[in-house]
């Protein structure tokens, strides 16, 4: 299991609400209107971890290591959310997020094949490290800078966890995994073509409620993601090469194949593709002979 193991390595690293954040740093000169709204914003995405886990407990019920696992992620999760909306308590209560506004990004997920969405969410790790990295640029003012890169650091460690499972699931699956994993490594590495930021809580993932089937789409501002990245904190093509670059690095070792562009990752998913094909209609003829 890995799960024992996983607890100690990010109990050891946890950081304390009181102690780690310097509160006392606070300078209300560096703080505009702006950035304390967009803080409120994130503190609601951050809440969509509630509805997320309960998307992984239901969708891997075979899986009780991962789902033990998914007791860590939640409670670190919630703590982000958690950590934004006591900044805004301290130093803007009239933007802290209200119990409907929370509750809103609570609704049920359509099921989902685990694998791809296990290579979803390891994406999603990356791209969210480094939107608060680039935040934490952004911001100006010295307590929110620390908060953005303080859950920068927990989201690389929540994709080094969740890589540990991608490791596990090619020893058990073999190529179906490699097809799940490069399929959604593709999609998540191609941000460039899309006109919408490509993270889990951007998507849609229930069918009946679309096109309000997205956790952006049920925030209080349903287009500030895009206004956050590209007029805001300003994530540009420069950071966006820093994330395909970091998903094509780890596919590229977990895969232990070199992958230097997109293109190739989508060959490598072609040929894993051919394979699972192949060994499908082997056993297909085998069972009716």
């Amino acid at each position: 299991m890995l799960y024992p193991e996983l607890f100690k390595a990010l109990e050891a690293v946890r950081w304390n609400m009181e102690k780690d954040i310097p509160w006392d740093r606070f300078d209300a000169s560096k703080l505009s209107d702006e950035q304390a709204k967009t803080i409120k914003m994130n503190a609601i995405t951050e809440w969509a971890a509630l509805p997320a886990t309960e998307m992984f407990l239901r969708d891997n019920r075979h899986d009780s290591d991962f789902s033990a696992f998914m007791s860590v992620w939640f409670f670190e999760e919630q703590k982000h959310a958690l950590v934004l909306m006591e900044y805004l308590r301290r130093f803007r209560p009239e933007l802290l997020p209200t119990e409907a506004e929370l509750h809103a990004v609570r609704f049920e997920f359509d099921p989902a094949p685990p694998l791809e969405t296990l290579m979803l969410h390891f994406c999603g790790e990356i791209r969210l490290n480094h939107w608060y990295r680039c935040a934490a640029e952004w911001h100006t003012e010295p307590v929110i800078q620390q908060i953005y890169k303080t859950l920068a650091q927990d989201e690389a460690r929540h994709g080094g966890a969740y890589l540990r499972y991608m490791k596990r699931a090619l020893q058990e699956a073999g190529d179906t995994a490699r097809a799940a994993f490069a399929k959604i490594g593709v999609l998540m590495a191609s941000a460039k073509r899309t006109q919408q930021a490509l993270h889990p809580t951007n998507l849609h993932v229930n069918e009946a409620l679309f096109p309000n089937d997205t956790i952006q789409s049920r925030t209080p501002e349903p287009g500030w993601l895009e206004n956050w990245l590209d007029s805001q904190i300003k994530f540009d093509s420069v950071w966006e090469s820093k994330v395909v670059d970091r998903i094509l690095h780890n596919l590229s070792l977990l895969f232990e194949h070199s992958f230097a562009s997109v293109q190739d990752l989508n060959r490598f998913r072609k040929d894993a593709l051919a394979r699972v094909a192949k060994l499908t209609g082997v056993e297909q003829s085998a069972q009716t002979a």
